[in-house]
């Protein structure tokens, strides 16, 4: 019953369900052009690429963040990925060039200075990966055995380019759409679409192969209910690992103005368990990219070279944990700045019961954030690598690829803060959270995915 009230006051309040409604066209929208075939792509060549992407761990994940669109050769094929991959290229440059930090600091006049460059870059890959993956198409077309051919000359390549980057860039508009008018981050939640669109095949394909009768039917119903049981209990540690934070108080002195006194309260500084996100994901799935692209080149390897380009196997996983581990500890270190918090406190009269303030604080909270680094990037690293495990005990490919990895923490976060903006307007209106007891938190960070 207080679902039925929850949806009804959610109905109730028009901004709300205004933007509820846009979204969902918007969405709409993003979902009828992923099946919008390219022009000169015959239903044989789908069916070829269709082939190759379910024999290969890295197109299928790839396909999943397209929501499947790059499988159907789609003029939303590449997805946003390039804007993703635009965002983490200016995101480091902030890091490491003076002149970047400059504009972060700038507020608002600098925030769109770098919308603009991440612009500017993202055509600047779609340019780049377009012919790649129009090349790839006619490769595993004419090497497919039904016998199609596709031949795509130059001024052919140029044209689908210029649709494939144009595909891209609407859906880039689609996202600043809904984040403006809409519910939520655009652009994260184009993404988290594009993976749940996914879901429902992959469960259905699970539950048909679990039946009796099925081919390498094994365990039957029951293994199937035992599979969706532990996916849950996946996520359900996704949600922790999300949520997790080490509250450190913060005591401010007090000030008598006049005849009134300001401060003398007790704060808490929230110290994320898993401050990197999943960007320690993105940037070891990078370079675990490096084997498969120079296997691609030399035609294929096996020995060394094959236990890097399948994403099932141990050195595989191993070298992807290890890679995880090492990357969150180094994002961690350049985004969560003590020496930065420690002269923030200090300049507001605010400081750590039993600790001095200045340099003593910074250390203090770097220790904190070491200790707690550590558990968290090891968790998603286990996170990360659950695939590969799941895969081991028989589950499906397209249903592995949702017990864990960049696909649920992804799904995890933008869903927390949808749900978080959601209840956010209700409390606005005077009205009962989403939840009975406490409130939703969403992420921190300020990740767009």
């Amino acid at each position: 019953m207080r679902f039925v009230e929850t949806l009804k006051n959610i109905w109730t309040i028009q901004e709300l369900r205004q933007r509820l409604l846009i979204t969902v066209l918007l969405v709409f929208i993003y979902r009828l052009g992923c099946y919008v075939v390219l022009p000169g792509i015959s239903p044989s060549d789908i069916d070829a690429l269709a082939n190759f992407t379910n024999k290969s761990g890295l197109m299928q994940l790839l396909d999943m963040f397209s929501g499947g669109a790059f499988s159907q050769a789609s003029i939303f094929a590449l997805g946003i990925m390039p804007y993703i991959t635009a965002s983490i290229v200016i995101q480091l440059c902030g890091m490491i060039l003076p002149s970047f930090q400059k504009m972060q600091r700038e507020g608002e006049s600098g925030r769109q200075k770098l919308n603009q460059y991440t612009r500017y870059l993202t055509v600047l890959i779609l340019f780049l990966q377009a012919p790649a993956y129009l090349i790839n198409l006619q490769v595993q077309v004419n090497g497919a055995a039904n016998g199609s051919t596709l031949q795509l000359g130059f001024w052919t390549v140029a044209y689908l380019t210029v649709i494939l980057a144009a595909g891209s860039m609407f859906i880039m508009w689609l996202g600043e759409r809904i984040t403006d008018r809409g519910i939520g981050n655009g652009i994260s939640f184009i993404i988290l679409v594009g993976i749940i669109a996914r879901l429902p095949g992959a469960l259905y394909y699970e539950f048909v192969s679990r039946l009796p009768g099925a081919s390498g039917s094994q365990g039957g119903l029951v293994m199937f209910i035992v599979e969706v049981v532990l996916l849950f209990a996946v996520t359900v540690g996704a949600v922790l690992l999300v949520q997790g934070t080490r509250k450190v108080p913060v005591q401010y002195a007090k000030r008598i103005v006049g005849n009134r006194q300001y401060g003398g309260a007790r704060q808490y500084i929230p110290l994320k368990v898993n401050a990197a996100g999943v960007m320690p994901i993105i940037f070891a799935q990078a370079i675990m990219f490096i084997p498969m692209t120079l296997a691609g080149f030399r035609g294929g390897e096996s020995g060394f070279m094959h236990a890097f380009t399948d994403i099932n196997s141990f050195w595989y996983n191993f070298v992807f944990f290890v890679l995880i581990v090492a990357f969150t500890y180094f994002y961690t270190a350049i985004t969560v700045r003590p020496t930065q918090m420690a002269e923030d406190m200090k300049r507001n009269n605010g400081f750590i019961p039993g600790v001095k303030p200045g340099k003593k604080t910074a250390e203090y909270l770097d220790a904190i954030m070491s200790r707690i680094t550590l558990p968290g990037s090891i968790f998603l690293g286990i996170v990360a690598i659950l695939p590969a495990f799941a895969r081991f005990f028989g589950i499906s490919q397209n249903f592995a690829q949702f017990f864990g990895g960049t696909s649920l923490l992804i799904m995890v976060g933008v869903v927390l803060d949808t749900l978080q903006q959601i209840e956010s307007h209700l409390m606005m209106h005077h009205y009962d959270g989403l939840m009975k007891e406490g409130k939703i938190k969403g992420r921190t960070t300020g990740q767009a995915y």
